[in-house]
């Protein structure tokens, strides 16, 4: 780091940096500089800052010979209360690892083609897929493989011979469990549909009819 030159007795201040990508920020810690005797000058590979000292007759001054090349168009300089900062603009997307002499070149985002080459031909990422078909599947196995218990075992018969039965089947599973209230539940057409169905309760049970 350089510190400000002046008379002996002017007050030292001091100067840091620090970058992004993109710029180098040169900070100078000069409070209250008047921004209107603030100079600045840009060279491909240096900067200059020059500033009148408040409360002194001295004036402070900078020069810097940069590591790398920065492009003077697109420099700006801020004056604060606290500070200059003097924003640098890269010409290349490299990192600095000096301020001044010479620096070396250190990129940021590129990789060696050799690097590229030596790894052979990227893969794209494996990605995590369900098989959709495959759970339809399983749970249409597992769907398959319940059996049911009681009363819903017995559903699901009546359902299934319903749904498989001819129109006979239907007609006297229908006939037969209306007209005996629920109790009887024929596949014999020719039988029911010769007489009334009548009500036949379990054992120990008795029907009764309700009336509004």
């Amino acid at each position: 780091m350089t510190e400000a030159a002046g008379e002996p007795s002017s007050p030292k201040i001091k100067h840091d940096w620090y970058q992004t990508d993109a710029q180098v920020i040169v900070t100078i810690l000069l409070k209250n500089a008047p921004s209107d005797k603030v100079k600045v000058h840009y060279g491909n590979r240096s900067v200059s800052v020059s500033s009148a000292i408040p409360n002194s007759e001295s004036e402070y001054s900078l020069e810097l010979e940069l590591a790398h090349e920065i492009v003077p168009s697109m420099c700006t300089h801020v004056v604060t209360p606290s500070k200059i900062e003097v924003k640098l603009r890269k010409k290349e997307g490299i990192r600095w690892t000096l301020l001044e002499g010479e620096g070396n070149e250190e990129k940021v985002k590129a990789i060696p083609q050799a690097v590229i080459d030596a790894s052979g031909p990227q893969q794209p990422p494996k990605l995590f897929r369900k098989d959709w078909d495959k759970i339809e599947k399983d749970i249409k196995k597992m769907e398959e493989e319940e059996k049911p218990e009681g009363d819903a075992a017995l559903n699901a018969l009546f359902q299934k011979i319903y749904g498989e039965g001819s129109d006979e089947v239907r007609r006297a599973m229908n006939k037969s469990f209306v007209e005996s209230g629920g109790t009887v539940l024929s596949t014999n057409w020719n039988q029911v549909s010769k007489e009334k169905v009548d009500v036949k309760p379990p054992d120990g049970l008795e029907f009764k009819k309700w009336e509004n």
